[in-house]
């Protein structure tokens, strides 16, 4: 084993704030933020703060009415789509403070992910929220990570992945667990969202798209935790960044492309207007190849944004921010109406 997790008291240690690293440091254990390495993660820090919600503030007396209105196609993703985003959110609550948080060395990169998990727990709540607000059997949609065969298969997956890490922590299995937290806070989320967004572009369950824009604004600073981590790493260790590291990442990108396009085309079956499999896969095509070049590599699959749509829709107010990039911007809370699309 080639690194142990970082010690959470080592008054021997005599590093310098020029000294941190990401990974295998030599911290003290103390949050030292008055002198920093990474400003980045002070800027996105300050932004997290800034995104602060609770999943009450959303009403959801409306979507109670609407989800009983809904077609039996549009029920079974509702619900799938829950089950899936439960999950998602329940494993990186764990995986964050855990299974990744132990090894990052650098205290101002530690606070932002003691905030991520404490946000992945927020998450959890909302969908608590949804499902005790709609559903028609909450046992049943808990059960759907189990019962599913689509839904089991991907999520095998995923936590197979943070499994290594904690099995063998060397340098660059913690790299590549950045990769794979890129792709599930950047991939494996969106085809979830996106069939949220297109039933309250209709008109439908507007209450379950506001609590989801709040969680993906959540999660898209999350991706930005990862991507500025992998950014950094490149200039400290770049030693790591081998032929068979690329390989490897590339295996990771295309497993969750395959793996989300056909929960995609799983959820909807065919059945929801607005949504198919061709728009579902490109559309998980794109942002593989986005979350790529934002990271340094080449893009797999060159192919076009088909659902720009999506992009405004998921915006929580008239404050525009391009989201990749990490400056501090004050969101309001907005409320959601037929106006934004």
């Amino acid at each position: 084993m080639e690194n142990p997790k970082k010690r959470i008291y080592n008054p021997e240690s005599r590093e310098n704030v020029s000294a941190r690293r990401i990974i295998s440091g030599n911290p003290t254990g103390l949050i030292e933020l008055t002198k920093v390495k990474y400003q980045w993660a002070i800027n996105l820090w300050d932004m997290m703060l800034a995104n602060t919600w609770f999943p009450k503030e959303v009403d959801m007396t409306q979507d109670a009415k609407d989800y009983k209105l809904l077609s039996n196609h549009e029920k079974r993703m509702y619900d799938l789509v829950l089950s899936q985003l439960i999950f998602m959110d329940s494993i990186q609550t764990n995986n964050i403070q855990d299974n990744m948080n132990p090894y990052i060395t650098a205290p101002e990169i530690n606070v932002l992910l003691a905030r991520q998990a404490f946000e992945e727990a927020l998450h959890s709540s909302s969908y608590a929220v949804m499902v005790e607000s709609i559903s028609e059997n909450t046992d049943e949609i808990y059960d759907m990570w189990r019962q599913d065969p689509v839904l089991a298969r991907k999520n095998e997956y995923i936590a197979q992945i943070y499994t290594d890490l904690d099995k063998n922590p060397t340098d660059e299995n913690k790299l590549l667990a950045m990769f794979a937290n890129q792709a599930l806070e950047g991939i494996y989320f969106y085809a979830g969202f996106s069939a949220m967004y297109t039933l309250a572009r209709s008109g439908k369950m507007l209450g379950s798209a506001q609590m989801i824009r709040f969680i993906q604004r959540d999660e898209v600073t999350h991706l930005l935790v990862f991507q500025n981590m992998i950014n950094s790493m490149r200039k400290e260790r770049p030693e790591l960044f081998t032929k068979a590291l690329e390989e490897k990442v590339y295996e990771m990108f295309r497993a969750a492309v395959e793996l989300e396009s056909t929960w995609g085309k799983h959820i909807t079956n065919g059945q929801i207007l607005g949504l198919n499999d061709q728009i579902i896969e490109q559309y998980i095509q794109y942002l593989a190849d986005d979350r790529l070049k934002r990271v340094g590599f080449a893009p797999i699959f060159n192919v076009a944004h088909p659902m720009k749509w999506v992009d405004g829709f998921s915006s929580l107010n008239e404050h525009k921010s391009n989201f990749f990039e990490a400056t501090v911007t004050n969101y309001s809370k907005g409320s959601l109406s037929m106006d934004d699309f």
